[in-house]
């Protein structure tokens, strides 16, 4: 499936990431490692957004990078040495199912799960674009199943999202109240100014573990992951990271609506993105809150979703 930019250079000994083919595609009976799944949610926004552009603005930033992971010579030598220094993602099989229609419909969060549950039954892991974080829903329970008893939600945001009704503010309630342990959800990032006292109270009431972003001051993104990792995994099932990208620094996700001045940086938000991908219990990872048409001119933000995609590869290749 190609989005690929006009203008980009060619040469034959860089290649570039992106334009994976379509699992019909693929040789039959050839393993997927990861799958990519379009979600254009955008009607049930709480912000005006045109979310629903975004899946295809990350396939087509993907083209401006390598698929080359250069391997942290530190960390080979402390705990890979039998690693290759050099990782080439192109050896791993990625296939693009494609977009959902019509995503925000009670019909289309149908086809949601539909698909993402086609895609998780190929794949290893499946990596969600959208569209709002209404999609979250949807991409968790189609690669949850009948785990749902037993599977963890970790969401990297600046807000609680437990509010009332249907919308982008609501998934981790949802998920809730579609039967999973809210003490095995863990919220990363939560912001002062951006969430109110009484969906604070509600978290705390559900037993959510809530690492606020003063923590990550504090703290590695590496430490922080696995501590989440060990709380969202700790009844063996599979895990959904939620990769909600107005967890970002305003400066650096401007076409998130509701990010905020002071939140975590660009690297913060790859490194959870490669942990997560590492980790054999996630099976499902969302990117979600990107409004394509509002980026810079430089398309920062569109650019930091297509390398999360790239990290969550990388992360699967070192499983």
């Amino acid at each position: 499936m190609s989005n690929k930019p006009a203008g980009l250079s060619h040469d034959a000994l860089w290649p570039r990431a992106g334009g994976w083919p379509a699992p019909d595609e693929i040789a039959p009976g050839k393993r997927i490692d990861a799958a990519l799944v379009g979600i254009p949610a955008s009607q049930t926004s709480l912000s005006a957004t045109n979310a629903h552009e975004t899946p295809d603005a990350i396939r087509a930033a993907l083209y401006r990078y390598s698929p080359a992971l250069m391997q942290d010579r530190g960390v080979l030598d402390k705990n890979l040495r039998n690693d290759p220094a050099i990782i080439d993602l192109e050896e791993l099989t990625v296939a693009d199912f494609g977009n959902v229609s019509d995503p925000d419909s009670p019909a289309g969060e149908a086809r949601t799960i539909a698909l993402m549950a086609d895609a998780a039954k190929a794949s290893e892991l499946v990596i969600a674009l959208g569209g709002d974080n209404s999609i979250t829903v949807a991409a968790a329970l189609g690669v949850w199943g009948s785990d749902l008893e037993t599977a963890g939600l970790i969401t990297l945001d600046a807000h609680y999202d437990l509010r009332d009704g249907v919308s982008n503010g609501s998934p981790v309630r949802r998920l809730i109240e579609a039967g999973m342990n809210p003490e095995r959800i863990v919220q990363i990032g939560i912001q002062d100014f951006a969430n109110s006292a009484s969906y604070a109270r509600r978290a705390q009431e559900f037993g959510i573990t809530v690492i606020h972003r003063d923590d990550l001051e504090r703290r590695s993104m590496a430490e922080v992951m696995a501590e989440a990792l060990s709380i969202a995994g700790s009844a063996g099932g599979p895990i959904h990271v939620d990769l909600d990208v107005d967890v970002c620094d305003r400066a650096v996700a401007p076409a998130c609506p509701a990010s905020v001045p002071g939140g975590i940086s660009a690297y913060e938000l790859r490194q959870a993105a490669r942990a997560a991908g590492k980790h054999s219990q996630v099976h499902s990872i969302d990117l979600a809150e990107i409004d394509a048409t509002m980026d810079a001119p430089d398309d920062r933000t569109i650019r930091l979703a297509a390398l999360c995609v790239l990290e969550a590869v990388a992360g699967l290749s070192q499983r």
